[in-house]
């Protein structure tokens, strides 16, 4: 009989990892409900702390990836607050395809800054908005963070954290000036949100998300939203994110109104060019579809691997309560298999969904012990399953310094740039009405923000390349309203985009020879 109730004990103990022995694995419900008084959990403070730290190293030191993030946004901000700036095909009224109101919003979190430093001091106004971003950032992730805490216990917290902290997707996504930013932002605080059991809010963020951020985001929203309507009040949640819709969407049309001098939506303009038109993405370039896997290793190295093995893992350990879990890692599986279709292909279409990249790698790795458990009869103090307990934090501390290598490797390594600008931004004795002229390095321009006070003017010097690029806003035309004859949507290059003759006062001259 002893003999027969040992082996049937042998044969429970796995039965049991369901419910976490770690006080660390804990929620704080089930802390309370163990010892009668409630434990300590993380709170607001110290993610606020971490995270705020890592994106002021940010805002300071991250470049610009994308030359998009320069002419598409930091350009029109530039020419909102100083009435100079250079305007891409996009902003034409012809084809309205960019949204005055994320511009606009951005405009107005600027505006304290330019009024202070003034025309002379404009790179602070750049670093000042970027300061304003690494916060949102902040405050998005620190709600994740304390969400996943209270549901799901604090070790997963914490590893969630330092991903988050200091991954080199992260560190550069969070601080890029870009609609991919903004829906990161709005997906990672809706996630929040649903984990906090808040789905009329987690519905109407994801809302904005995709109407005032980036409209293709919206598949990130999708499980966020089917979740929310079938597990809260569906009347509520429903009239929560259809009347954020339509705020938004007025808010909208009357901005691009205002500046392009028409009726017209840029939402729906940038979804008919590239669902109903066709699009024209691939003149900018297509890659295969490993594209995203191999750039997203890059950037999260073994993280990227433990995030797309969640949900056989889920499957494998069988925890409780892991369906909102589950529901908030989805769009990554979705958007990666979504975007791996697409023939134009670039780095920042995947920032939605980086933090729910470092959360999923995070719920692996801290299932590493489950996973032994469940695969061996062992005892909770069994040496596999302490093996296990230590290779969690070695898993993370290697990721984190493999991160910590790519991050400054970028930074040493490309930022020769930036640093050139700012030193021709602090120069002395520059003559008033100076021209910039830039050849073959147009695509490194980091934005007018840049520019010494007394250059009046950039020009592009005829180097071979044949695509379309950047021409200044044109006052006598309608500034905002105009729409330049010189203009197209087929990425052929305009006669009217380069300098014909040097100008007398040309002081600046940035060159260097490249093949086309």
């Amino acid at each position: 009989m002893a003999s027969s109730s040992s082996f049937e004990l042998r044969h429970r103990r796995p039965q049991s990892t369901a419910e976490p022995s770690d006080p660390d694995d804990l929620t704080p419900q089930q802390r309370k409900s163990a010892n009668g008084e409630p434990s300590m959990e993380i709170g607001w403070g110290i993610p606020f702390i971490v995270l705020i730290f890592a994106r002021i190293v940010s805002a300071r030191s991250n470049l610009i990836h994308d030359c998009d993030e320069t002419f598409n946004y930091w350009e029109p901000l530039h020419y909102l607050l100083y009435k100079s700036g250079f305007q891409t095909w996009e902003y034409s009224s012809e084809f309205s395809l960019r949204s005055y109101l994320y511009i606009l919003l951005h405009a107005l979190a600027a505006a304290p800054a330019s009024w202070w430093f003034g025309v002379e001091q404009k790179v602070r106004v750049f670093y000042f908005l970027r300061l304003i971003l690494g916060l949102a950032s902040t405050i998005s992730e620190t709600a994740l963070i304390v969400a996943v805490s209270s549901k799901y216990g604090r070790r997963l917290a914490i590893s969630t954290l330092l991903l988050l902290a200091f991954t080199s997707g992260c560190f550069i996504a969070s601080t890029s000036f870009l609609p991919s930013t903004f829906s990161m932002y709005a997906i990672t605080l809706a996630s929040a949100a649903l984990l906090f059991e808040r789905p009329a809010l987690s519905v109407s963020v994801a809302a904005i998300g995709v109407l005032l951020g980036w409209p293709f985001s919206i598949l990130t929203a999708v499980p966020l939203v089917i979740y929310a309507l079938s597990t809260g009040n569906f009347k509520r949640v429903f009239w929560s994110g259809a009347i954020t819709s339509i705020g938004v969407m007025v808010l909208s049309v009357l901005t691009d109104y205002y500046y392009y001098g028409r009726w017209t939506s840029s939402v729906l303009n940038l979804l008919l060019y590239n669902v109903a038109g066709g699009g024209g993405s691939h003149l900018y370039g297509v890659e295969g579809p490993l594209f995203y896997l191999r750039n997203g290793f890059n950037n999260f190295n073994f993280a990227l691997v433990f995030a797309l093995l969640f949900f056989p893992i889920m499957l494998i350990t069988k925890k409780k309560d892991s369906v909102p879990l589950t529901v908030v890692v989805s769009p990554v599986y979705l958007w990666l298999t979504f975007m791996s279709l697409q023939p134009h292909k670039e780095e920042r279409f995947l920032y939605p969904i980086y933090p729910l990249i470092c959360l999923a790698a995070a719920s692996v790795i801290e299932r590493f012990p489950d996973l032994v458990q469940r695969f061996q009869a062992v005892y909770e103090e069994s040496i596999l399953v302490q093996v296990a307990k230590v290779l969690r934090p070695l898993t993370l501390g290697i990721i984190l310094a493999i991160c910590h290598s790519r991050t400054n490797a970028l930074l040493y390594g490309y930022s020769a740039p930036m640093d050139v600008y700012k030193h021709l931004a602090g120069l002395r004795n520059v003559p008033n009405e100076s021209v910039l002229c830039v050849g073959s390095e147009w695509h490194r321009f980091p934005s007018s923000f840049f520019l010494h006070a007394n250059v009046s003017e950039v020009q592009w010097i005829n180097d071979g390349f044949r695509g379309l690029l950047p021409i200044p806003f044109n006052e006598t035309l309608g500034g905002t309203a105009s729409a330049p004859s010189y203009f197209n949507n087929r990425n052929k290059a305009s006669d009217k985009q380069y300098v014909i003759t040097f100008p007398p006062q040309v002081v600046f001259y940035l060159h260097r020879s490249m093949l086309y």
